[in-house]
């Protein structure tokens, strides 16, 4: 597979993150809490993945490996606590921005951790997406609700989403993508239900509409993305961060077919900014390995 087609894989993975929003949205509009939506998400995102993962190829894994991926999954378990969290506080507009904020903290963590210096293209592809970002949320059109509490919940997303990228671009176990995904998942789940017991299990919520909730939260949130990102973010590795910032122009799609809410031609405008930002490091023939042509002789 060439390193271009995994580059589309992250793409969709972050494409896939954006989905949720606005089923967590749907969510909270039946009246459904965070604790019930976050657990019903990673409940319901752990079972499909054993439900597939039973059909692969396995092979046997160490009780430190098991350790391992357990807890590199739990970075996306805190996420999506973190961003749920900040939705109860802040607008959604103000909550993706803050989640983006992942991209430079990601470039953070390449340096501090690999010694790795961001190129001048990623440094650019980045200040590009941040200011179509702030486009294409809406917050120039509609104003931001401020709260130090949110703010704080959104940065703190951002971080372990930063941290569950990076993990995923160094596992270096060699299992099954989806084996592995329902691994690192229910490490995710794990630690919802510490930080969050999982009261819904038991008191009929799930049949009362969260299980419907759930299954969309799970598949888009839980399941698809840490597939894709296993498969491709070892290959495209720095390249992750930014093609995940995919996130945000799927958000505002959805909240556009599904909440029919409004999308000024602005917000438009931002979303074409973090395209052209997320295709603009890609385009290095250098870093996707793309053939050049020779001449004939």
């Amino acid at each position: 597979m060439g390193l271009w087609k995994y580059s589309i894989l992250v793409f969709l993975g972050g494409c896939s993150y954006g989905v949720v929003s606005t089923f967590v949205k749907l969510a909270y509009r039946e009246g459904f809490i965070v604790s019930e939506v976050t657990g019903g998400q990673y409940f319901c995102g752990a079972v499909m993945l054993w439900m597939v993962a039973a059909f692969v190829p396995k092979i046997k894994l160490s009780a430190k490996q098991w350790m391992h991926l357990l807890i590199s999954g739990m970075p996306m378990g805190l996420t999506g606590i973190f961003y749920n969290q900040s939705l109860g506080y802040i607008n959604a507009s103000l909550a993706i921005i803050l989640l983006l904020q992942f991209i430079w903290i990601s470039l953070i963590l390449r340096y501090v951790l690999d010694k790795n210096i961001p190129s001048k293209k990623n440094i650019i592809a980045i200040g590009i997406i941040l200011s179509g970002s702030i486009l294409a949320s809406g917050v120039l059109k509609s104003g931001i609700s401020f709260s130090w509490i949110g703010i704080l919940w959104g940065l703190s997303a951002a971080l372990s989403f930063a941290v569950f990228i990076h993990v995923s671009g160094r596992n270096s176990i060699s299992i099954h993508p989806i084996y592995k995904s329902a691994i690192m998942t229910s490490g995710a789940a794990i630690l919802v239900f510490v930080l969050m017991p999982p009261a819904f299990l038991f008191n009929e919520v799930l049949a009362k509409g969260l299980i419907h909730y759930g299954i969309f939260t799970g598949l888009f949130g839980s399941v698809i993305p840490p597939v894709l990102f296993n498969i491709g973010m070892p290959k495209v590795r720095s390249l992750g961060n930014i093609l995940s910032a995919s996130e945000l122009p799927m958000a505002v799609l959805m909240s556009t077919l599904v909440l029919r809410e409004t999308v000024h031609l602005s917000q438009w405008g931002g979303i074409l900014l973090i395209l052209i930002g997320i295709v603009y490091p890609n385009l290095e023939k250098s870093e996707l390995h793309l053939p050049i042509a020779t001449k004939k002789s």
